[in-house]
C-alpha cells in the first residue's frame, strides 16, 4: 500500500515577517502567506524587537489560517509542523515555536525543529529539485555571509564566513546613511539602477586575501568618510552613483569569493541564497559568470530570497522524510549554530604573512 505524500506546515517569525506554507509530496508548494512589518519598522529605521515579537502575536494565527485556507487542506491532513528554532530575535522566535508547539501537540503530530539558515538552503532545490551536489553554497543576508560545501550526504562544511558585518547588514546601514528608508537593501538596489558604478570606487574588502571569508564594515565605514568630507564641502551628494558604487564593491567580493570556492572544491554548481540574492545586480554579475564558467546555478524566486515559510517548510519536509522530530520541550534559539562542520585549514587559511584587517565600526 502506498502511503499518502506528506503535507507539512512550516511557521516562520525569526525578524520581521510572519509566513506560513504548505508544502507537500515533492517539495509541491501549496501556499504560501506572508504578513509584513516594514510599516511598522520603516519608521525606526530598522526592526525594534519587540513591536516585532508583538505583531507575531496579533497575526500568527490568521497567517496560518490564510496558508491552509489556499492550501486546501484540513489539519488532519497535516503530516507535521515546522517551524524556525533560530537563529533570530528571541521574542520573535519564541511567538513561532510557542504556537506551532501547542498545535502540533493538538493535532497529535510530528514537531520539526528548523535552523533559519537551513530554510534558506532548502529553497535552492525549491525550483530546482534535480539541483547537483557536492556545490558550494553562498548564504548572504541581513544577518549572515557564509560559505558552505553541501556534500552528497546532506552534511555541509562552512568554507568562510563574514569576519564582522553581514553583507545585508552593510546595505541597510548604508542606505540609513543616504537617508534612503527601510528595508536598505532594495532601496540601495532600486537607487544604484540609475547611478554609474564607476563614478565612485570604493574598496573591495577581503578581495584578495587569499581566503574565503568576508568582512565589509570597512566599506561601510569608507562610505561614512566620503558622505561626510562632501558633506563639510558643501558638495551635494551624488546619491545614485554613490549607492551604485557602494553595491557593486559589495556584489563584487560575493561573486568572486563564490566563484573562487567553486573553483578551489572543483564542483560544477553553486547556490546562491538569502534575502540580498534578490538584488538584481548581484543577480545578474552572478548569471554571467555561471554562463561563461559552464557552472549550474542556483537563485531562488524573488519570493523565497526573503524569509518566508515556503523554505521552512522544505527544509521541514526533508527533515520528516529522514525522522528527525524534535520534543516538546523544544524551545526557541536566537542564537542557534548553523549544523555544519569546519573545512580543513588548507581551504580557509590566510597566505603567510598577512593578518586580518581590523576595521573599526563607525555606524
Amino acid at each position: 500500500m502506498v502511503s499518502p505524500p506528506a503535507v507539512i506546515l512550516g511557521l516562520e517569525t525569526s525578524c520581521d515577517e510572519t509566513a506560513a506554507a504548505v508544502v507537500r509530496g515533492d517539495s509541491e508548494v501549496a501556499s504560501s502567506a506572508l504578513y509584513s512589518q516594514h510599516d511598522v519598522h520603516g519608521q525606526f529605521g530598522g526592526v525594534v524587537p519587540e513591536l516585532a515579537a508583538r505583531r507575531h502575536i496579533e497575526t500568527v494565527e490568521a497567517v496560518v489560517t490564510e496558508a491552509m485556507r489556499h492550501a486546501k487542506v484540513a489539519w488532519s491532513d497535516l503530516s507535521a509542523v515546522a517551524v524556525t528554532q533560530g537563529p533570530g530575535l528571541a521574542g520573535a522566535l519564541l511567538v513561532g515555536v510557542s504556537f506551532g508547539k501547542a498545535l502540533a501537540y493538538a493535532l497529535r503530530i510530528p514537531l520539526i525543529g528548523v535552523n533559519h539558515l537551513e530554510g534558506h538552503v532548502a529553497s535552492a532545490w525549491l525550483d530546482q529539485p534535480d539541483f547537483p551536489t557536492p556545490c558550494v553554497v553562498l548564504v548572504v543576508s541581513g544577518g549572515h555571509t557564509h560559505l558552505y560545501l553541501a556534500d552528497s550526504d546532506g552534511s555541509y562544511r562552512l568554507l568562510g564566513q563574514t569576519l564582522d558585518d553581514a553583507a545585508g547588514e552593510a546595505f541597510d546601514k548604508a542606505a540609513k546613511m543616504l537617508g534612503l528608508g527601510y528595508p536598505g537593501g532594495p532601496a540601495i538596489d532600486r537607487v544604484a539602477r540609475s547611478g554609474d558604478a564607476g563614478a565612485i570606487r570604493f574598496p573591495r574588502p577581503y578581495l584578495k586575501r587569499g581566503n574565503l571569508d568576508f568582512s565589509f564594515s570597512g566599506i561601510k565605514t569608507a562610505l561614512l568618510y566620503y558622505l561626510r568630507d562632501l558633506d563639510r564641502a558643501g558638495t551635494p551628494r551624488p546619491v545614485a552613483d554613490v549607492a551604485a558604487g557602494f553595491q557593486e564593491a559589495i556584489v563584487e567580493v560575493l561573486v568572486e569569493k563564490a566563484f573562487e570556492a567553486v573553483r578551489r572544491h572543483r564542483v560544477g554548481a553553486l547556490a546562491v541564497v538569502g534575502g540580498v540574492s534578490a538584488n538584481s545586480r548581484l543577480r545578474t554579475l552572478l548569471s554571467s559568470r555561471a554562463a561563461s564558467a559552464g557552472v549550474r546555478l542556483a537563485l531562488p524566486r524573488l519570493a523565497y530570497c526573503t524569509d518566508n515559510a515556503v523554505m521552512i517548510a522544505a527544509a521541514g519536509l526533508r527533515a520528516y522524510r529522514q525522522g528527525r522530530f524534535a520534543s516538546w520541550e523544544l524551545e526557541a534559539d536566537p542564537e542557534l549554530p548553523f549544523p555544519a562542520r569546519q573545512a580543513s585549514q588548507a581551504s580557509r587559511k590566510r597566505p603567510a604573512g598577512t593578518t586580518r584587517a581590523k576595521h573599526p565600526s563607525l555606524v
